[in-house]
Protein backbone atom coordinates (compact mmCIF):
# COMPACT_ATOMS: atom_id res chain seq x y z
CA UNK A 1 0.00 0.00 0.00
CA UNK A 2 1.49 3.39 -1.09
CA UNK A 3 0.01 5.33 1.40
CA UNK A 4 0.78 7.73 3.68
CA UNK A 5 -1.18 8.04 6.99
CA UNK A 6 -0.67 11.15 8.66
CA UNK A 7 -1.93 14.03 10.96
CA UNK A 8 -3.06 17.18 9.12
CA UNK A 9 -1.31 20.66 9.09
CA UNK A 10 -3.99 23.58 10.18
CA UNK A 11 -2.62 25.33 6.54
CA UNK A 12 -4.04 22.56 4.73
CA UNK A 13 -7.90 23.22 5.48
CA UNK A 14 -8.76 23.92 1.99
CA UNK A 15 -8.18 20.05 1.67
CA UNK A 16 -10.04 19.66 5.13
CA UNK A 17 -13.15 21.58 3.93
CA UNK A 18 -12.77 19.69 -0.08
CA UNK A 19 -12.66 16.08 1.69
CA UNK A 20 -15.66 16.95 3.94
CA UNK A 21 -17.74 18.27 1.06
CA UNK A 22 -16.83 14.74 -0.55
CA UNK A 23 -17.84 12.99 2.30
CA UNK A 24 -21.30 14.55 2.82
CA UNK A 25 -21.62 13.47 -0.94
CA UNK A 26 -21.90 9.93 0.23
CA UNK A 27 -25.21 8.17 -0.32
CA UNK A 28 -24.94 6.82 3.20
CA UNK A 29 -23.91 10.71 4.63
CA UNK A 30 -27.19 11.15 6.11
CA UNK A 31 -26.44 8.28 7.99
CA UNK A 32 -22.85 8.81 8.40
CA UNK A 33 -22.85 12.10 9.56
CA UNK A 34 -24.60 14.68 11.64
CA UNK A 35 -24.47 17.83 8.88
CA UNK A 36 -25.66 17.90 5.13
CA UNK A 37 -23.16 18.61 2.67
CA UNK A 38 -25.20 22.26 2.23
CA UNK A 39 -24.92 23.36 5.63
CA UNK A 40 -21.22 22.19 5.31
CA UNK A 41 -20.71 24.30 2.25
CA UNK A 42 -22.31 27.42 3.81
CA UNK A 43 -19.51 28.01 6.24
CA UNK A 44 -17.06 30.24 5.88
CA UNK A 45 -13.48 29.57 5.35
CA UNK A 46 -13.02 30.49 8.77
CA UNK A 47 -14.62 27.74 10.31
CA UNK A 48 -12.37 25.41 7.75
CA UNK A 49 -9.28 27.35 8.96
CA UNK A 50 -10.21 27.21 12.89
CA UNK A 51 -11.48 23.31 12.58
CA UNK A 52 -8.32 22.65 10.62
CA UNK A 53 -6.25 24.09 13.61
CA UNK A 54 -8.20 22.28 16.30
CA UNK A 55 -7.75 18.81 15.36
CA UNK A 56 -3.98 19.49 13.55
CA UNK A 57 -0.57 18.08 14.14
CA UNK A 58 0.49 19.08 17.93
CA UNK A 59 -2.80 19.80 18.65
CA UNK A 60 -3.85 17.92 22.23
CA UNK A 61 -7.70 17.80 22.39
CA UNK A 62 -8.30 16.32 18.95
CA UNK A 63 -6.69 15.12 15.62
CA UNK A 64 -7.60 14.51 11.94
CA UNK A 65 -5.92 11.71 10.65
CA UNK A 66 -5.63 11.27 6.64
CA UNK A 67 -4.79 8.78 4.25
CA UNK A 68 -2.80 10.37 1.09
CA UNK A 69 -2.43 8.73 -1.65
CA UNK A 70 1.01 8.33 -3.72
CA UNK A 71 -0.06 11.35 -5.94
CA UNK A 72 -0.57 13.57 -3.17
CA UNK A 73 -4.34 13.33 -2.87
CA UNK A 74 -6.44 12.48 0.12
CA UNK A 75 -8.41 9.71 -0.22
CA UNK A 76 -9.53 8.95 3.37
CA UNK A 77 -9.74 10.76 6.95
CA UNK A 78 -11.00 10.00 10.39
CA UNK A 79 -10.59 12.53 13.43
CA UNK A 80 -10.25 11.44 17.24
CA UNK A 81 -11.46 13.80 19.56
CA UNK A 82 -10.20 13.44 23.47
CA UNK A 83 -12.95 14.28 25.97
CA UNK A 84 -12.58 14.51 29.59
CA UNK A 85 -14.00 12.40 32.19
CA UNK A 86 -16.14 14.64 34.33
CA UNK A 87 -17.96 16.30 31.02
CA UNK A 88 -20.50 15.71 29.19
CA UNK A 89 -20.59 14.29 25.61
CA UNK A 90 -21.94 16.15 22.60
CA UNK A 91 -25.53 13.77 23.16
CA UNK A 92 -25.25 14.84 27.21
CA UNK A 93 -24.24 11.81 28.16
CA UNK A 94 -21.81 12.02 31.14
CA UNK A 95 -18.10 11.06 30.22
CA UNK A 96 -16.91 8.86 33.22
CA UNK A 97 -13.47 8.37 31.66
CA UNK A 98 -10.93 9.91 29.88
CA UNK A 99 -11.26 8.58 26.15
CA UNK A 100 -10.71 9.22 22.46
CA UNK A 101 -14.03 9.43 20.00
CA UNK A 102 -13.71 8.30 16.48
CA UNK A 103 -15.58 10.96 14.08
CA UNK A 104 -15.68 11.92 10.74
CA UNK A 105 -14.76 8.45 9.00
CA UNK A 106 -14.55 8.29 5.43
CA UNK A 107 -12.68 6.78 2.14
CA UNK A 108 -12.80 7.57 -1.28
CA UNK A 109 -14.85 4.80 -2.59
CA UNK A 110 -12.21 3.49 -5.28
CA UNK A 111 -9.93 3.49 -2.24
CA UNK A 112 -12.62 1.14 0.07
CA UNK A 113 -11.65 -2.59 0.59
CA UNK A 114 -8.30 -2.19 0.06
CA UNK A 115 -7.24 -1.80 4.37
CA UNK A 116 -6.97 1.55 4.05
CA UNK A 117 -9.67 2.03 7.08
CA UNK A 118 -8.26 -0.09 8.74
CA UNK A 119 -4.90 1.47 8.98
CA UNK A 120 -6.40 5.05 9.62
CA UNK A 121 -8.50 3.20 12.56
CA UNK A 122 -4.68 1.97 14.02
CA UNK A 123 -3.16 5.55 13.65
CA UNK A 124 -5.81 7.21 15.30
CA UNK A 125 -6.45 4.51 18.30
CA UNK A 126 -2.72 4.85 18.76
CA UNK A 127 -2.86 8.65 19.22
CA UNK A 128 -5.88 8.55 21.56
CA UNK A 129 -3.87 5.90 23.55
CA UNK A 130 -0.65 8.08 23.43
CA UNK A 131 -3.40 11.10 24.75
CA UNK A 132 -3.80 8.75 27.49
CA UNK A 133 -7.18 7.37 27.15
CA UNK A 134 -8.76 4.58 28.74
CA UNK A 135 -10.97 3.40 25.97
CA UNK A 136 -11.85 4.77 22.49
CA UNK A 137 -15.70 4.80 21.50
CA UNK A 138 -18.03 5.92 18.64
CA UNK A 139 -21.72 6.60 17.72
CA UNK A 140 -22.74 4.90 14.48
CA UNK A 141 -26.42 5.27 12.95
CA UNK A 142 -28.59 2.17 13.95
CA UNK A 143 -29.37 1.64 10.24
CA UNK A 144 -25.58 1.77 9.37
CA UNK A 145 -24.23 -1.62 8.35
CA UNK A 146 -21.53 -1.08 6.21
CA UNK A 147 -20.09 0.79 9.03
CA UNK A 148 -21.31 -1.27 11.91
CA UNK A 149 -19.57 -4.23 9.88
CA UNK A 150 -15.99 -2.53 9.59
CA UNK A 151 -15.96 -1.36 13.36
CA UNK A 152 -16.36 -4.49 14.22
CA UNK A 153 -13.76 -5.21 11.79
CA UNK A 154 -11.29 -2.91 14.08
CA UNK A 155 -12.13 -4.50 17.19
CA UNK A 156 -15.29 -2.37 17.86
CA UNK A 157 -17.80 -3.87 19.91
CA UNK A 158 -21.34 -2.64 21.07
CA UNK A 159 -22.07 -1.23 24.43
CA UNK A 160 -25.22 -1.28 24.66
CA UNK A 161 -25.53 2.39 25.09
CA UNK A 162 -28.38 3.56 22.45
CA UNK A 163 -28.63 7.29 21.46
CA UNK A 164 -31.77 8.99 20.53
CA UNK A 165 -31.31 11.03 17.57
CA UNK A 166 -33.09 14.85 18.25
CA UNK A 167 -33.13 16.09 15.22
CA UNK A 168 -34.85 12.35 13.65
CA UNK A 169 -37.31 11.28 15.92
CA UNK A 170 -37.66 7.91 16.48
CA UNK A 171 -34.12 6.89 14.89
CA UNK A 172 -30.88 6.15 17.33
CA UNK A 173 -27.63 5.47 17.02
CA UNK A 174 -25.46 2.74 18.63
CA UNK A 175 -22.33 2.69 20.69
CA UNK A 176 -19.27 1.16 19.87
CA UNK A 177 -16.14 0.29 22.11
CA UNK A 178 -12.51 -0.24 22.08
CA UNK A 179 -11.17 -1.08 25.57
CA UNK A 180 -7.37 -0.22 25.95
CA UNK A 181 -5.68 -3.95 26.81
CA UNK A 182 -4.85 -4.20 30.41
CA UNK A 183 -1.08 -6.42 29.34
Amino acid sequence: MNYVIRSIRADEWPAVKALRLLALQDPVAHLAFLETYEEARAKPDSFWQERAERAAEGATAAQQIIAEGPDGQWVGTLTVLVEEAGTKDWAGFPVDRRQGHVVGVFVRPECRGIGLTEVLFDAGVEWAWGMGAERVRLIVHEDNERAQRLYRKVGFAPSGVVVPLEQTPGETELEYVLERDAS
